[in-house]
């Protein structure tokens, strides 16, 4: 029997995230979105027809959802309620930090599926090449800050030792073992 997956965010960090104060959360991760489009075309191009795919994601341990479009210098980003999501050609749900540990290639993507840290439905082949295209991109945040030379290392070190430490508060694995 899988042992229940430790990640999510612990109450006290989720009481500090308002969705009613995140309404502009959306317009700045499609601009830093569209900023990682203009420097490193190549990964959107990657997504090749999948571009315009529709990816509901769905940190299981917030009170909203994400829509994301990664359409290159068009994509497109929204905070949207739980209660009402729109169709989607993908939908992924799961704690936040899992969500997160995906992105920056702290954990496997298949690793998380199969311990049921997350859930995928929707368009495989769609996700697959988002998955693709990310794990193929090494990111980091100075990525999507647009920051290089000597303010790009210091903003990785402090987001990445922010979220290390959310995944202690959470219980959750913290290294790149890529096992949950």
């Amino acid at each position: 029997m899988v042992e229940r997956f430790k990640g999510e965010l612990p109450h006290l960090l989720r009481s500090l995230i308002n969705p009613a104060g995140l309404l502009p959360l959306g317009f700045v991760l499609t601009h830093a979105v569209r900023g990682l489009a203009r420097r490193r075309p190549a990964l959107f191009e990657r997504l090749d027809k999948h571009r315009r795919s529709t990816f509901f994601i769905d940190p299981s341990d917030l009170a909203f959802a994400f829509i994301v479009m990664p359409d290159g210098t068009a994509a497109q980003i929204k905070v949207v309620s739980k209660q009402s999501p729109a169709p989607s050609d993908v939908i992924v749900r799961g704690p936040l930090l899992s969500l997160l540990g995906l992105l920056d290639g702290t954990f496997d993507g298949d690793a998380l599926f199969f311990n049921r840290a997350i859930s995928v439905s929707g368009k495989t082949d769609a996700l697959l090449a988002m998955r693709n295209a990310i794990e193929d991109a090494d990111l980091k945040p100075s990525d999507f800050l647009g920051l290089g030379d000597r303010a790009g290392p210091v903003a990785d070190s402090l987001v990445l030792n922010a979220v290390a430490a959310a995944r202690r508060l959470a219980g959750a694995p913290i290294g790149a073992s890529n096992e949950p």
